[in-house]
């Protein structure tokens, strides 16, 4: 069978796996001859230069991208507390806001005072869900879990069954399935 080449030259299939070998073999040491003959190594030296040149953009490159890199990093944690630095600054602005309206507190406007404690605490909450933290569930005769809970006291309660939690005293919290702070519980038998 005959095949056409890239210069429109006859050339046959060759059907024999040990031939096709044993011409690529004569081809490599040939380039190899070839490359061990070369006049002064003039060209040696450049394809090293041209190497090195190449060794060097390259290196330069990885430079940039991790000097880069460390740049958004530092960009994006910037901009995330201040983002998250916001919410709690008006947050804060509302508890002076409470502190300087409430300076005079008496039995008559303490029920007013009570009711901005209690906004300030909504407003706290709803900031910390804004961002994602999620308050670990846990009441009384929930199952204590090590990995959620810190327990702190132990008491004998029948009404509890073991092991479960039998007092709250520090509320957990949780972001994307990492502990920010384990509830700090209480629990029985």
């Amino acid at each position: 069978m005959l095949f056409e080449d890239e210069n429109n030259e006859n050339i046959e299939d060759i059907d024999n796996e040990e031939t096709v070998e044993e011409e690529v073999s004569e081809e490599v040491e040939a380039e190899e001859v070839d490359t061990e003959e070369l006049p002064d190594g003039e060209d040696e030296d450049e394809r090293v230069a041209e190497l090195e040149k190449r060794y060097l953009s390259l290196y330069a490159e990885y430079e940039n991208f991790r000097k880069r890199s460390v740049k958004e990093k530092e960009a994006l944690y910037q901009d995330a507390v201040a983002e998250v630095s916001s919410s709690w600054l008006t947050l804060l602005d509302n508890i002076e806001r409470a502190i300087t309206a409430n300076k005079d507190v008496t039995a008559d406007n303490f029920e007013n005072v009570v009711q901005g404690v209690e906004m300030l605490g909504k407003q706290a909450t709803d900031i910390i869900a804004k961002i994602g933290i999620e308050e670990i569930a846990c009441e009384r005769g929930t199952e204590f879990d090590p990995e959620l809970h810190e327990a702190v006291m132990h008491v004998e309660d029948d009404s509890l069954g073991e092991q479960q939690i039998a007092n709250v005293f520090q509320k957990g919290f949780i972001y994307k399935g990492k502990v920010i702070r384990h509830a700090v519980v209480q629990v029985a038998n």
